[in-house]
Order: C-alpha cells, then sequence, then structure tokens
C-alpha cells in the first residue's frame, strides 16, 4: 500500500457496511477490562484450529492477561461484524484478519495504529510479510501466518510421464503441452474462475497493482497490462484443451485429482494440507517446488492466504492487546503450535522452526520441504496493494469470470467488467478515485 491510506478514513464503505448491518456481532461488550483481581480480561476474535491452542498456552503462561476466544467466522464473515462491534464500540480487543481485508479495517475505523507498541518485533518477519500489515509507515497489526504461492505438483505423474518441473510460466505452458499429448485424460492444472485470491497473486507477481492510493486519491486498475498478460497466458491454455476450466474441491474435481489426471496446483503453502483432505491416499506421490517466474530469474511472489491480529479502535487494553498480538506472531511457543496446527507461521524463527519439523503429510519424502518454503516466503513481494472494498472486487471477478469461461468470451475482458465494478461503487461510496 502506498502514502496516506488514512487520509480516506472518514469516508463510508458501503458495500462492507451494509453487509455489516445484516450480520451479528456475536459479541456484546467485548472491549475487556481489569478484573478484581488485576487480571486485565482481553476479547480475541479469530477461525482456524491453531487459535484455541494458542489461546490456551498464552493464558496459561500470562496469568495477569488472560484472553477470552470467540470463533465469529473466517475471511468476510469476520470483517464485516468487526465492522458493525466497531461501529457500537463493542469489537474485540484484537481480531483476526487476512491481509487482503485489513485496508478495508484500516479505512472503516476498526483496525489502530499500534506501531509505538510493536515496532521492536519488525526484525522478525521478512520485509515481504512484515509490509502486509504495515501502510505508509505506521503499523495496523501482526502477521500471524503466511501463504506465499508455490507450486505443489504429483510428482509419481511428472515423473511417470516424463515431465520436468517447470521454473517458469513459458515453460509450464510447454509442460501443460507435453502433459495433454502424453496422456489425453490428463491436465497439467485447473484454471478456477472463482479464485479471486489465486488470480490476483499471478497478476502481482507479474507487476500488477489492482489499487494503490496517494492522499487519499485512489486509483483502480484490474485491466492493466501486466493482468491483461496473466489472463491472456491462461486463456491460451484454456483454448488449447491444456488446462481444465471448472471450479476446485468439487466432488468431480476430487475424484479427477485422486485419479491421477490434475497433476499440480499452484497456490498458497496451503495446498498441501488441503489435497491431502481430499486425496490422503496420495501421501508420497505429491511434491512441492517454488512457483514458476513470469520474467526469468525474478523468484518473487505474491500472497495466496495469510493474516494478521489487529488491535481493534474498541479495545481499553490496546498495549495488553499488543503485547498478546506479538507473542502470537513472534514467540517460540507459538510458532511451535502453528506447525503442528499445520499453519505456515510468519515469522522468520517460525520458518526456522519448520527445518527441524517433518514435511507436510502428502509429501513425507520431501526432506527439503521446509527449506524451499522459507526460500520461498523470503521473496514474497513487499508493499502489495490492496484496497478499501476488495469483498465487491472477488464477488464481482467471479462472477465474470465464471460467465467467460461458460460463454468462452476472453478473460480479459472479464478484467474490464471487475474494474467497471469496482469503479462505481467506489465512486458510488465517495472516495476519490480514477482508472489506471
Amino acid at each position: 500500500m502506498r502514502k496516506n491510506l488514512m487520509a480516506g478514513a472518514t469516508v463510508a464503505l458501503a458495500a462492507l457496511l451494509l453487509s455489516a448491518c445484516a450480520a451479528d456481532d456475536g459479541a456484546g461488550d467485548a472491549s475487556g477490562g481489569s478484573d478484581d483481581g488485576g487480571v486485565t480480561t482481553l476479547e480475541y476474535w479469530a477461525w482456524g484450529t491453531a487459535q484455541k491452542p494458542l489461546v490456551d498456552e498464552w493464558n496459561r503462561t500470562h496469568p495477569d492477561i488472560q484472553v477470552k476466544h470467540t470463533d465469529a467466522g473466517g475471511g468476510s464473515d469476520s470483517s464485516a461484524k468487526l465492522v458493525t462491534a466497531a461501529r457500537a464500540d463493542s469489537a474485540p480487543d484484537v481480531a483476526l484478519v487476512e491481509y487482503n481485508t485489513l485496508p478495508a479495517m484500516i479505512v472503516a475505523g476498526v483496525a489502530s495504529d499500534i506501531t509505538e507498541y510493536v515496532s521492536d518485533v519488525e526484525g522478525d518477519f521478512a520485509p515481504g510479510v512484515w509490509s502486509q500489515s504495515t501502510f505508509d509507515g505506521a503499523s495496523y497489526g501482526v502477521p500471524q501466518d503466511a501463504g506465499p504461492q508455490a507450486l505443489t505438483y504429483n510428482k509419481a505423474r511428472f515423473d511417470e510421464l516424463g515431465i520436468e518441473v517447470p521454473t517458469t510460466w513459458a515453460e509450464f505452458a510447454d509442460a501443460a503441452e507435453a502433459v495433454h499429448e502424453a496422456d489425453p485424460d490428463a491436465y497439467i492444472t485447473t484454471f478456477a474462475p472463482a479464485e479471486f485470491g489465486g488470480f490476483a497473486a499471478f497478476a502481482q507477481q507479474a507487476g500488477a497493482e489492482w489499487w494503490t492510493v496517494d492522499g487519499g486519491d485512489w486509483t483502480v486498475g484490474f485491466d492493466d497490462p501486466a493482468s491483461v498478460e496473466v489472463a491472456d497466458y491462461w486463456q491460451d491454455l484454456i483454448d488449447r484443451d491444456l488446462v481444465l476450466a471448472e471450479p476446485l474441491l468439487t466432488p468431480e474435481w476430487n475424484a479427477s485429482l485422486n485419479d491421477g489426471n490434475i497433476l499440480s496446483w499452484p497456490a498458497g503453502l496451503w495446498a498441501a494440507g488441503v489435497i491431502n483432505g481430499v486425496a490422503g491416499d496420495m501421501a508420497g506421490d505429491w511434491a512441492m517446488a517454488p512457483l514458476p517466474q513470469w520474467t526469468e530469474g525474478d523468484p518473487a511472489v505474491a500472497f495466496q492466504g495469510g493474516s494478521a491480529m489487529v488491535v481493534t479502535s474498541s479495545s481499553k487494553n490496546a498495549e495488553a492487546a499488543a503485547e498478546f498480538a506479538a507473542w502470537m506472531g513472534t514467540a517460540e511457543e507459538s510458532a511451535s503450535i502453528q506447525i503442528k496446527e499445520g499453519q505456515y507461521p510468519a515469522s522468520l524463527l517460525g520458518q526456522e522452526l519448520t527445518l527441524e519439523s517433518d514435511p507436510p503429510a502428502l509429501m513425507p519424502q520431501q526432506d527439503d520441504y521446509w527449506e524451499i518454503a522459507a526460500e520461498i516466503a523470503g521473496t514474497t513481494i513487499p508493499d502489495l496493494s490492496w484496497g478499501p472494498n476488495v469483498n465487491v472486487a472477488s464477488s464481482a471477478f467471479q462472477d465474470a469470470m465464471s460467465a467467460a469461461v461458460t460463454d468462452g468470451t476472453p478473460l480479459r475482458d472479464a478484467l474490464t467488467a471487475t474494474e467497471d465494478v469496482v469503479f462505481d461503487d467506489m465512486e458510488t461510496s465517495g472516495f476519490t478515485v480514477t482508472r489506471k
């Protein structure tokens, strides 16, 4: 994110606020407080299996600051509830927020500037990770987990078909052709039209910035040259029937994966866990490699997933809340729990600890899995920009891309359609916005 994000903080986020008004905040007065015995109590909203054991460990080791955990749902559900609760000054003290929705939380006045409390932990993170929660030099959160993109692939099938692991997207296209020629029932991967986060990461890797802001003036550009290049790349593979153009994780997709007919998934590092959940019998067949590069020699990748802990504007105990957030993101104990629960830690210490861990269950034979993961995490693109209406963009993208795949119209036109919706929504909501 560029300059002065908070210059637009007084502008209403119409679409997000409308959805939030319909959401149950589920918290009541969650501003925290101090018990009679001098114990500070914090409320914490977060989703995922790692959160309960993380909070339990904090409470065990920090008797003077006790945390009550609530699973308020993930992603957009949680963000909508946070906006509603913050407007009533009853948001939790700390909340887990996805990186791509954090700008909306800042503009809506939900996330507080906690620079004075957490500046000393910046060095615990790679610059590209820390930047996901830092805007215009101010910190609005502490990263907890990260999902840089990688290539999870069926090594057994690659070897069987004589396919080399591609290191560039040009090589990936050649490999897609070789796979389909060797086995007409097999495809190197899937182009899933509803995967907003996945396509966004591909475009960011190619140099796209869909939102930028300077002094309160926003610019949107979903059909910029980098994004169009990515769309045209996948269009070519679809037109030549070299990738499957269909949704992920449907019964049909799962069956194809288990049959060995879908050979890779370029996605966040969490992909191994997802595949293991639907194709556990294939453990040992799969491996992970760095994502193919758009520009040969440039290993930088974007995030597809990841989240940070924010201290909300409702908290009456901001310093204690920031201390809890910093511990969750940087402590060795918390990192060990994240790894055990399948999260990839955002901190450098956590990533070092993975080197002492077994590989994921999907690829138990890949002894260098965590070394490669750490290298990938160290090359994430810094200062990636997200906008105040990501939820609107995601919905518009899914509609336009799905229609393009169904109707056989150009994917690049779907980008233009998405930009039209995003631009109109921001203009209607009162933002000063122009197109690239």
